[in-house]
């Protein structure tokens, strides 16, 4: 049997279907940009869009099963054959794959044209494919302790599905539990992954450098409680939402993940961007869990929306690209360490998350602070595009 490398060189169409990560990672890149740039006249009146949902719901979905569903295809189509051994999805299959997520996209974007039912089909209809496919490699593989992992992308499904469900019943589904759901279960899917990777690449670095000082071992006891404590303090809140018992777990949740995070030794990390990103981007999960609970407790005195971007735009969105841009490094063969541009970007993108909490604490400079995060989160994944799009295109196999 061939080698996965042997069979990615195999391939000798475009370098950039020669490995699930390069097309969707760079579209979902390209896709936060354009979402970005059309949504900031879209929701000032300035431009009309025939998309299939209200403006805000628009900009939400597009976010959580859009741009975050190529993230997933990316990391998983690149994972799996690493978990277990067979090989990757590479060449044709991957292009009809992605041409999925394209039609997904488009089909959004113009659903005003369309019915319902076939917006909703044509949307989940590349996560759908991937998940069949990861089921098939991962029983080929008997590979059966990442089924967690193909559930979660089976909720990410439900979520969509419930998503445009809500939409088409009551037209606003930006707060329903469609997105509530979808939202959960990427904040887990961030906890059990990053729960993984973070003290092991951690471990690893800091072994280089000498350090005596080490995080602790992923997925021992303390992971697994606290992953069920964020488990059922998700779950809670996308039942009851604003209900005051939603508020007390998410606080619970959030002091058991900071508690995590600090097994982890990321204040030793400083020297390496590459490494430190990881930790800051897991740092927004206990604060967006601490203030959603507060923000549901009391208010009056938090943002609610703006806690929300802490898990969205910060988990989600700065995890991501650190994901992004360490998996881009090590598959096309270059150091694995942070460049100017990758720093940068980082820091763009916590500016951005942190300008958006801030309109929700500032609202006399709320519009000022809306279009200043947007600009960083433009900046952040422009530099994405400019610094890795090249080795994703046309990079090494």
């Amino acid at each position: 049997m061939s080698t996965t490398m042997e069979q990615v060189r195999s391939w000798q169409g475009p370098v950039l279907f020669s490995y699930g990560f390069r097309p969707f990672f760079l579209a979902s890149a390209v896709w936060a940009i354009v979402l970005m740039l059309l949504w900031i006249p879209l929701i000032s009146g300035h431009i009309e869009l025939p998309v299939a949902f209200d403006p805000v719901s628009w900009h939400a979905h597009e976010f959580l099963f859009g741009y975050l569903s190529a993230v997933v295809a990316g990391f998983l189509l690149t994972a799996i054959p690493n978990w277990t051994g067979r090989m990757p999805i590479v060449g044709r299959p991957l292009i009809f794959l992605f041409s999925l997520w394209v039609i997904g996209r488009a089909a959004i974007l113009f659903g005003a044209y369309l019915p319902a039912g076939i917006v909703a089909a044509l949307d989940v209809a590349m996560p759908l494919v991937l998940a069949i496919a990861c089921l098939r490699e991962i029983m080929a593989g008997k590979n059966w302790r990442n089924l967690i992992v193909l559930g979660l992308l089976g909720l990410l499904i439900a979520a969509n599905l419930l998503f445009h469900w809500e939409a088409w019943s009551d037209g606003y589904a930006a707060q329903g539990y469609g997105m509530r759901l979808g939202i959960s279960t990427m904040v887990l899917m961030v906890g059990l992954i990053g729960g993984r990777i973070i003290p092991s690449f951690t471990r690893n670095w800091l072994v280089k450098q000498g350090s005596k000082s080490l995080p602790a071992s992923p997925m021992q006891t303390f992971d697994k409680i606290s992953l069920l404590t964020l488990l059922i303090a998700l779950l809670v809140w996308t039942a009851l939402q604003d209900h005051w018992l939603a508020g007390a777990v998410l606080l619970i949740a959030g002091a058991v993940h900071f508690a995590r995070l600090a097994r982890w030794k990321g204040q030793y990390t400083f020297k390496e961007p590459l490494v430190l990103v990881l930790h800051a981007s897991y740092l927004f999960m206990p604060l967006g869990l601490l203030a959603l609970g507060f923000a549901i407790l009391q208010p009056d005195l938090v943002d609610i929306t703006g806690a929300q971007h802490l898990l969205m735009a910060g988990v989600l969105g700065m995890m991501t690209l650190a994901v992004m841009t360490r998996a881009t490094l090590g598959h096309t063969g270059m150091e694995l360490k942070a460049s100017r541009g990758a720093t940068f970007l980082y820091c763009a993108m916590a500016t951005s998350v942190l300008l958006r909490l801030s309109a929700g604490l500032f609202p006399d400079l709320a519009t000022r602070l809306y279009d200043a995060s947007a600009l960083a989160w433009i900046l952040a994944f422009v530099v994405y595009v400019a610094t890795f799009g090249p080795l994703l295109a046309w990079g090494k196999k």
